[in-house]
């Protein structure tokens, strides 16, 4: 057998790699090397074994070369990931040879330039196959199509596509595959049902493909249609098809399904395991991915990327700060650490434990600067509120030029919120405008609640005004910014317009649209918004019950409340505290009170507004001692700690009895300091006694606590004119003159 023989059997079989080396040295010590024929066997086999290194040392000292060598020495490189040193040749071939490249060595180049995104090169390459008449050549053709489709050129890549006379599934596999990449699974599915009909048996990678195209369109009937050929074709054992399928069936939330299929896979693979587990973790199953990611270690295999930022997601989501801390020791020991999706998850998992400190050493760990991780820590900062944090890190973001999203500007603006501070969200807008980035739906929103929350609703109406593709989040944030603002006209107003944009109001909306009603005490709107509730379907919702209920309440419709609320399902603590301020509101302290013994015997634990019902109930009732006993109650059976509104309250309600001593000294016991509201409680029993000493003492304490404040002032003056002291009241109402306080004037809510 001679040595070109020998290497023919061994490139065809396994026994290459064991052979080759001792073919090489036979074929150099009996100088067979200038056979050109054997040299290219060589170089083929030295590809194959992946052996680079050794194929070049040949290619380069071979005295001849014909298009096999060029073409095997280009296919190597764009097979073994050296997109650039595959161009690099290709350039090389046509500045040294003279022959014209045949459609082999066209394919390859292509195919390296379509790995690499070299798209002007592709190009020129292409006018070399327009120049030799080989665009017609089905593997041209083909690679120059899965060029432009990778590179997002779809319209390129489809004019190629229909010039070819003969089209291979490899050839379909591109052009669906490419419709699929730039998200225009219609298109992917519409090629699908033609290549069908053109008699085209798809292989594998097209079904896989197509299905890509149903989870991309939540197409699930589709996908249903093509699991069935699948099944009939026997092509349900090949595990890319399979991981497709189990990634439609999680997008479109048919888990059980997608289960079934990873339960019944014979041939799992490392992408089965993770489309399974990032499945589980975009629905919100976060137990069930953790589960899975230890299934996965267990049965042996080494999770990648995917796998640690899926789970460091469901960690992040859980609290699961010692899960978390495992897969972050995973991601070092497997070298993933230095990976930006891996980087960027541990960052927000760890911020989402509340865990900062190991956030930001994650963070200033970083080689090189990347925004998304400037995000993932900002986000961190503003979660926990932490507005010195998140404007240091994004200050450090700007210094580095790295350009802020819409994303950074809204967790900006949510902290700066969330601190009254209406300067800083004034220049987050400022830059956001500066950096000439549209507004999205988030952004939007952020302004107008930010605007709203700072009583300037000129500014969030600009911003809405602005917003032409509006969704129900910026509708809804607009309606509650002017529901806050008490302009509840305006409000309705604009429920009109959104009545007739097409979009359909959902619970939100109600809720600021009923909360308006309330504060109008306006029945009318009220039962209309009911009506409309009611024809939505959605007045089972806790929300919008709780609204209804608090909006008869405070229209003096206590009955109608009522049914409302015996009629709720689920009552959660807010509709419970509702209906007990309610009754505590207009006197009905029994009712109140038996209100809220009914809410411990279902089970649902009081907070602190619902103490606040109660002991206004108990003061109205004259209660004292039961007062008392709900108050002490808080922090021994509920371990709520009392609040400014609970202590005046307990002075509320010894000053209705009389005890107005008993109410001076529960006030100098307090573990907080007296707020004025504290100290006006007292003043205004003192008020209903006439007891002068201990109403001067209030009014002194209320004024410290609050100077600008003329209520204490008028209260006490009024006092001493109850008890004929006028000359005292003259000097109190002089003090107040020298002081600057100024005197609320009263107005009347009728028609002018």
């Amino acid at each position: 057998m001679s040595l070109a023989q020998l290497l023919l059997s061994c490139l065809a079989g396994d026994r290459l790699r064991r052979l080759l080396p001792a073919a090489h040295a036979r074929a150099v010590i009996t100088e067979s090397l200038p056979d050109l024929f054997l040299a290219n066997l060589l170089l083929r086999g030295y590809s194959k074994l992946g052996r680079l290194r050794d194929a070049r040392r040949m290619f380069d000292g071979m005295p001849h070369r014909n298009l096999v060598s060029w073409g095997s020495a280009i296919s190597m490189y764009a097979q073994h990931g050296r997109e650039e040193d595959a161009i690099e040749l290709f350039a090389a071939f046509r500045r040294a040879s003279g022959e014209a490249p045949n459609e082999f060595l066209l394919a390859s180049a292509l195919r390296a330039c379509a790995q690499s995104r070299a798209v002007s090169f592709g190009e020129q390459v292409h006018g070399d196959a327009v120049k030799l008449g080989m665009v017609g050549n089905v593997y041209v053709g083909t690679a120059l199509i899965n060029l432009y489709a990778k590179a997002g050129c779809i319209d390129a890549a489809m004019l190629v596509f229909d010039s070819l006379p003969v089209k291979n599934p490899v050839t379909w596999t591109a052009v669906i595959t490419g419709y699929s990449q730039i998200e225009q699974g219609g298109a992917a599915l519409e090629l699908f049902a033609k290549m069908g009909l053109d008699g085209v048996r798809p292989d594998r990678f097209v079904l896989a493909s197509a299905v890509s195209a149903c989870s991309a369109l939540g197409f699930l009937e589709g996908g249903r249609e093509i699991h069935g050929y699948v099944y009939r074709t026997a092509a349900d054992a090949d595990a890319l098809v399979v991981n497709a399928l189990i990634d439609l069936y999680c997008k479109c939330s048919r888990l059980s399904l997608a289960r079934r299929l990873f339960d019944c896979m014979e041939n799992r693979n490392l992408v089965s395991w993770t489309t399974m587990i990032a499945g589980y973790m975009k629905n919100s199953f976060d137990v069930e991915a953790m589960d899975m990611f230890w299934q996965l270690s267990r049965a042996g295999w080494r999770p990648d990327v995917f796998a640690c930022t899926s789970i460091l997601n469901s960690c992040g989501s859980l609290a699961a700060i010692w899960q978390g801390r495992q897969v972050h020791a995973h991601a070092i020991k497997a070298n993933l650490e230095s990976d930006e999706y891996v980087k960027n998850s541990l960052i927000d998992m760890y911020a989402k434990c509340e865990r900062l400190s190991e956030a930001r050493a994650v963070f200033e760990a970083l080689v090189e600067d990347d925004a998304i991780s400037y995000n993932a820590m900002i986000e961190g900062y503003a979660r926990l509120g932490d507005l010195t944090g998140a404007v240091e890190v994004f200050s450090k973001m700007r210094y580095c030029s790295l350009k802020p999203s819409l994303l950074t500007f809204v967790s900006l603006l949510g902290v700066s919120s969330s601190h009254s501070d209406i300067e800083l969200s004034k220049q987050i807008h400022g830059l956001i405008v500066k950096s000439g980035t549209s507004l999205d739906l988030y952004a939007g929103s952020a302004l107008i609640d930010v605007y709203s929350k700072f009583s300037l609703v000129d500014d969030a109406k600009l911003v809405f005004s602005l917003m032409h593709n509006r969704d129900m989040v910026i509708w809804n944030a607009m309606i509650f910014g002017l529901a806050q603002n008490e302009q509840g006209e305006e409000a309705v107003k604009l429920f009109n317009q959104l009545r007739f944009s097409g979009l359909t109001p959902n619970e939100f909306t109600f809720v600021a649209l009923v909360t308006v009603a309330s504060t109008l005490a306006s029945m009318f709107h009220g039962q209309q918004f009911h009506a409309q509730i009611i024809k939505a379907g959605i007045d089972s919702d806790p929300r919008v019950s709780n609204a209804l209920v608090d909006m008869y309440a405070k229209c003096g419709f206590i009955k109608e409340g009522r049914l409302l609320f015996d009629s709720a399902l689920g009552k959660d603590v807010i509709c419970w505290n509702s209906m007990i301020s309610t009754y505590a509101q207009h006197g009905h302290a029994e009712e109140a009170l038996h209100v809220f013994g009914m809410m411990r015997g279902n089970g649902v634990e009081p907070n602190y507004v619902t103490f606040v019902g109660v002991l206004s109930a108990c003061s109205h009732a004259g209660l004292t001692d039961e007062g008392l006993h709900h108050f002490h109650s808080m922090k021994t059976k509920y371990a709520i700690e009392p609040r400014t509104e609970h202590y005046a309250s307990v002075v509320n309600l010894f000053g209705r009895s009389g005890k107005l001593q008993a109410a001076k000294e529960f006030i100098e016991r307090m573990p907080i300091e007296p707020a004025a509201a504290v100290w006006r409680s007292l003043l205004s029993a003192c008020h209903l006694f006439g007891n002068v000493e201990i109403g001067c003492y209030a009014t002194e304490m209320a004024l410290l606590a609050d100077p600008t404040d003329s209520g204490p002032s008028v209260v006490m003056s009024n006092i001493y004119s109850s008890k004929g002291l006028w000359v005292d009241a003259q000097k109190l109402r002089w003090g107040m003159d020298c002081a600057g306080v100024v005197k609320e004037p009263g107005y009347s809510c009728g028609l002018r």
